[in-house]
């Protein structure tokens, strides 16, 4: 808005900490070229106009902010003379590129501001400091470069990290499945081979029929049988070994265990013994152990590859592959497939308990780069509790929008650095160990890319990141839905 032009005075120019130190001609060619307007308390620029002006403060009271989701949040407010605002990196950029305030400014009483165009802002400051110019043009463009250079590292780094926990993940079901084949190819050698042995053997056609049948039962029963605990599965063992003793088959402190893990009894026991006599019993019971390693050893081999598939999954759920940038998900996948990429770096010490409310809705939002925030926040929350604790990961609707929460155990974040922590570089890790760039780059994600907001409230023993994302689209994309 305009405010109400009045008289520049370069004596007074003169007076503010910005300008005390230019000669009278540079003070009058700044009244010549700029102007002095009175605002009443209203807005004096918004976020997103083109940046036109370079305002210094003469007297009054102004308020910078900048708009977060839906909310104008304060980040400045001052009465002192000479605080400047608007175009502050003029010099920086070519006349032709049009630029536009990060932020807003409002006053909140009749104040007056000298200000500046931009462009006469820019040729001042390139004609009287031409080597502070440079200077500030090295340290700017350098720190956006050094902070873009740290970026892409980091993100390799966390890639690796990820990578070598996949594999990890990975190796554990491949290495069982591959050892369970191995075995599977032993057990079925063994069943041919005592199969051999039966069909020469004095059995009655009705008795090798019933055999059969026990032997399709018993596989069902494997595939039903359920957990016992470590007292019920010792006292099922002693009395199978019991029974096998008292009808004279050796070894029945090895066939006992693998019969308890298939959920069979001694009643299982008494139908084979009833199906053939005495002399075959040996010979029916170890053929039918064979059928039940075999469907032990499959239900392993499934087991594991499932596992593989669910981790591959996960990592393609994780990098949003094949999937398209923008589209409507649900945070829950999302929250899952991360904590399981990340399995390997959480570790034993930590646990992690899930509070989802499943009754939210899928929300518009960019998932591959949601995932990152997950990642960075979760790595945060495992290295404060030094590899030990409880990490609570809770979900729910909260101020009209969908609330992620991660809560850790871990000592806090202390007052006097919590308003820092989102600043890109800074750290509290060792040298070496952490960029700075972490939480940044979260908080742009969250703000600038979902327009929501990232909060933290931390007591030792209690610290908590929220992430606060709309329900509906900011975007005038419209999302794709993807299963």
């Amino acid at each position: 808005m305009s405010g109400q032009p009045m008289p520049c005075d370069a004596v007074e120019l003169s007076t503010l900490f910005l300008f005390e130190k230019l000669e009278p001609e540079q003070l009058a060619r700044l009244c010549r070229e700029g102007r002095v307007e009175q605002f009443e308390p209203g807005y004096v620029y918004q976020e997103g106009e083109p940046a036109t002006c370079f305002f210094v403060l003469l007297e009054g009271t102004l308020v910078m902010s900048r708009r977060v989701g839906g909310d104008d949040v304060e980040t400045t407010r001052s009465s002192q003379r000479g605080v400047y605002a608007g175009a502050m990196q003029a010099y920086l950029t070519a006349p032709e590129d049009e630029v536009r305030y990060k932020g807003s400014l409002r006053v909140t009483e009749s104040s007056r501001f000298f200000i500046l165009p931009a462009e006469t802002f820019a040729a001042v400051m390139q004609e009287w400091f031409p080597m502070a110019v440079h200077l500030l043009e090295g340290m700017f463009f350098g720190g956006q470069n050094a902070q873009r250079t740290i970026g892409q590292r980091e993100r390799l780094l966390a890639l690796g990290s990820l990578s070598a926990g996949l594999t990890h993940e990975l190796n554990n079901p491949a290495a069982a499945a591959v050892r369970a084949t191995s075995a599977l190819r032993e057990r079925v050698a063994g069943m041919r081979h005592k199969l051999g042995a039966i069909a020469a053997g004095p059995y009655a056609r009705d008795t090798l029929e019933t055999l059969v049948e026990i032997q399709e039962r018993t596989a069902d029963q494997v595939a039903k049988a359920t957990s016992l605990s470590p007292l019920e599965a010792s006292d099922r063992e002693d009395a199978l070994t019991d029974w096998l003793d008292d009808h004279d088959i050796a070894g029945g402190w090895e066939l006992a265990p693998t019969f308890v893990q298939a959920g069979l009894d001694t009643d299982w026991l008494d139908q084979v013994a009833a199906a053939v006599d005495e002399q075959t019993l040996e010979g029916a019971v170890r053929w039918l152990n064979y059928t039940v390693e075999t469907e032990l050893l499959m239900n392993e081999i499934e087991d594991s590859t499932t596992r593989v598939s669910n981790l591959v999954n996960a990592a393609k759920q994780y990098s949003q592959l094949d999937r398209a940038p923008y589209q409507v998900a649900d945070v829950h996948e999302l929250l899952d497939s991360t904590l399981m990429m990340l399995a390997g770096k959480i570790g034993s010490g930590v646990k992690v308990v899930k509070e989802y409310d499943r009754t939210l809705p899928k929300i518009p939002a960019y998932p591959s780069e949601l995932n990152q925030v997950w990642t960075n926040l979760i790595d945060n929350a495992v290295s404060a509790m030094g590899g030990e604790g409880v990490l609570t990961v809770r979900t729910a609707f909260d101020r009209e929008q969908l609330l992620v929460e991660f809560r850790d155990t871990g000592p806090g974040v202390p007052d006097d650095i919590r308003g820092r922590i989102f600043d890109p570089f800074f750290t509290t890790k060792p040298v070496g160990e952490g960029t700075g760039l972490g939480l940044d780059i979260s908080w742009r994600i969250v703000v600038n890319k979902h327009h929501g907001h990232l909060e933290v409230h931390s007591v030792p023993g209690d610290t908590r990141f929220q992430v606060f994302l709309p329900l509906t689209a900011a975007d005038p994309d419209t999302p794709q839905e993807t299963s």
